[in-house]
């Protein structure tokens, strides 16, 4: 009977432990899943806010895109200023250690640039002219030229009488030169517009060039961050000064090379053709593009033997090709060099925003960007040290 009694207690008390074990391991599990629940509700706030916060920066980046674009008028001529005041940092820091006041060397300077644009367009006003009163014998020429190549695609429908009778004719162009003058004077105004704006802006720059700079490195409270701003200031005037200083010398080059192949080669106005060379070399890939063809083109029209014709492309593209791949990294260093694919990208975007001024900014905002990631993201850098 005693036995039975202690039987029936051990089971009651294995009973009541397992219960309470059950109810203990469902109330971890409940806890378990509670906390499963919340951090699974968690991660999905948390994806909820990256996902708000890229989409914040998307339309951000479209609003101002939509403000760079639509105010393209003021803001092309403000940056060309820019970039060209960044570039003479290195002259304004040498006259200013030779005592010239800041406002003199802001005039000093804007005044070079100034005479250094009026120097190229009288020096090229001659050969335009020139080239201007020859148009209709040239267009005549080209039609004449042309005319041989066209008659073999018959599915073309063009012959002499199809030019002759067309808008495209030079008797059309001749009648209609009023439309043209129109249409020229009418876009001359925005450009003039834009040329002062210039002018004022590079002006203004260099004579608070330095308290611009003291406002910008003001900016930050830490000084860890206005050492970096003070070493990437002084970088992008170093890159930019230094790269299109050594640039422009080795394009001028370029540029007395073209003139003498053009002039070899039998071109009108070699000068032109030298002036173009300079001025294309700037932009990358789509410059020399544009130029060996308009070179092609020009010698088919100007002689009839094809090899002949070609020459001048030919060696143009072929010391264009030694200059950038040679002479160029030779004298710049390996150092300054920057993606093909992302100049050719900066490129194809702000010509497409901006036109061809666009096209020749692509460059230096490209080296501006290459420099303050550079200066950012790479740590190994001779600190610069505050006064004080």
């Amino acid at each position: 009977m005693d036995i039975d009694k202690i039987a029936a207690s051990r089971s009651d008390a294995a009973a009541a432990q397992e219960t309470g074990s059950s109810t203990g391991r469902n109330a971890s599990r409940a806890h378990e899943d509670a906390e499963i629940s919340d951090i699974l509700d968690g991660t999905g706030d948390r994806k909820l806010h990256i996902a708000a916060s890229w989409a914040t920066i998307g339309i951000f980046l479209m609003l101002a895109l939509a403000a760079v674009y639509t105010m393209s008028l003021i803001l092309i001529p403000v940056t060309l200023a820019v970039v060209v005041g960044m570039i003479l940092g290195l002259a304004a820091e040498k006259l200013s250690k030779m005592g010239v006041p800041r406002v003199l060397n802001a005039i000093l300077l804007s005044s070079g640039v100034a005479l250094v644009i009026f120097l190229i367009i009288n020096a090229l006003a001659g050969p335009v002219a020139k080239l201007a009163q020859e148009a209709p014998d040239f267009f005549q020429r080209t039609s004449d030229r042309l005319m041989p190549y066209l008659d073999r695609f018959k599915w073309l429908h063009i012959s002499s009488e199809t030019l002759q009778g067309s808008p495209m004719s030079i008797n059309t162009l001749l009648e209609n030169s009023g439309n043209v003058l129109h249409v020229v004077s009418s876009n001359l105004t925005p450009a003039i517009v834009q040329i002062l704006i210039f002018f004022a802006a590079l002006l203004l720059f260099l004579v608070s060039r330095l308290s611009l700079r003291k406002t910008i490195i003001m900016t930050f409270s830490n000084r860890a961050a206005r050492l970096t701003t003070i070493r990437i200031i002084n970088a992008v005037e170093q890159v930019l000064g230094f790269y299109f200083a050594t640039a422009s010398l080795i394009y001028a080059g370029i540029g007395v090379a073209m003139t003498v192949i053009a002039y070899a080669g039998g071109l009108s106005v070699p000068v032109l053709w030298g002036a173009f060379a300079f001025v294309a070399s700037f932009i990358p890939f789509l410059g020399v593009t544009a130029m060996t063809i308009a070179l092609a083109i020009a010698g088919i029209l100007t002689h009839s033997d094809i090899v002949f014709a070609l020459a001048p492309a030919i060696v143009f593209f072929a010391v264009h090709l030694a200059v950038e791949n040679l002479v160029f990294p030779a004298v710049m260093g390996r150092q300054w060099e920057l993606n093909p694919f992302v100049v050719f990208f900066a490129i194809i975007f702000w010509t497409w925003m901006w036109g061809a001024v666009g096209a020749m900014l692509a460059l230096p905002l490209s080296l501006i960007v290459m420099t303050v990631i550079d200066e950012l993201f790479i740590e190994e850098k001779a600190q610069p040290q505050l006064p004080g």
